[in-house]
């Protein structure tokens, strides 16, 4: 039994000791339904000890069991299930303990779970190793981005459904590679990225020159958004695909005495509009 964290750091599949620790499981699983801790930061990382999230309000004084939302505020908080022979290895009520041999913390928290081994250590070391301010806040935030049900043994209550926002997320997360929509996206073919560009080059320079070879819908050099200077890099639209004239006629070509690099775009940028009106 597992759920998935996705945080800005990168995953983390924490699995759950669903036997011993039935009430405090269920707890996560079902605030993970409802997408209850998209969003948090790790609001307090101690450097070799452990690193705490699942608080909404980012002030580790705040958030909610999903008993209360089930049941009211009597039901909010719940008895420990404290078990010797779990150990704080990597998990405990989202503080994650950020090495091994804290036995002096065995018996004091429900500890519930553990991070594999080999999906999760690398991240907890990225968290480990943030920088933060005399309180222990890191100073870039680090947030739990989206948490996936892997497992989940319990029986939803009646009363969760109305809880559970559309298309939660249940099972294992569709392929998800960065900044793109999906993993079988391709680059649109009607695209060239150029760079080494010289910097007193404008864009009608570039329009002029490509359309030697065919239709240019668009040439836009990339500036800085505060100075405007060119960043010596650019983008060539056409109305149709490109062809390998472009790529060969103009790579190293010489444009205000600079040799330019020409290449077919991997960027998708143009295409998250599409995919979000799908969505």
């Amino acid at each position: 039994m597992s759920v998935l964290l996705v945080t800005s750091l990168g995953d983390i599949v924490v699995d759950l000791f669903t036997d011993k620790c039935p009430l405090t499981c269920k707890n996560l699983l079902k605030l993970c339904k409802i997408n209850y801790y998209n969003g948090c930061l790790f609001h307090t990382v101690q450097k070799d000890f452990a690193a705490q999230t699942g608080d909404p309000t980012g002030t580790g004084s705040g958030g909610d069991s999903i008993y209360k939302f089930l049941y009211g505020d009597q039901a909010r908080f719940f008895n420990d299930e404290i078990h010797l022979d779990l150990k704080h290895l990597n998990l405990r009520l989202f503080y994650v303990t950020l090495r091994d041999n804290l036995d002096y913390l065995d018996g004091k928290h429900t500890v519930f779970g553990e991070v594999a081994e080999a999906e999760g250590l690398e991240t907890l070391t990225r968290i480990n190793n943030a920088y933060v301010d005399e309180k222990s806040r890191p100073y870039k935030n680090i947030r739990i981005k989206h948490t996936y049900i892997l497992e989940d043994p319990f029986d939803d209550p009646p009363q969760l459904t109305e809880l559970i926002p559309d298309a939660s997320p249940e099972g294992k997360p569709k392929d998800e590679i960065g900044d793109i929509p999906e993993a079988e996206v391709k680059p649109p073919e009607n695209v060239l990225f150029v760079c080494k560009l010289n910097p007193v080059t404008e864009d009608e320079d570039l329009h002029t020159i490509f359309s030697r070879f065919g239709t240019v819908k668009l040439a836009e050099i990339i500036r800085d958004y505060k100075t405007g200077d060119s960043l010596c890099y650019a983008f060539i639209v056409s109305f149709y695909w490109f062809n390998n004239d472009f790529y060969f006629k103009m790579d190293n070509a010489l444009i205000d005495d600079r040799r330019i690099h020409v290449d077919f775009s991997q960027s998708v940028m143009t295409l998250w509009s599409q995919y979000r009106r799908k969505d």
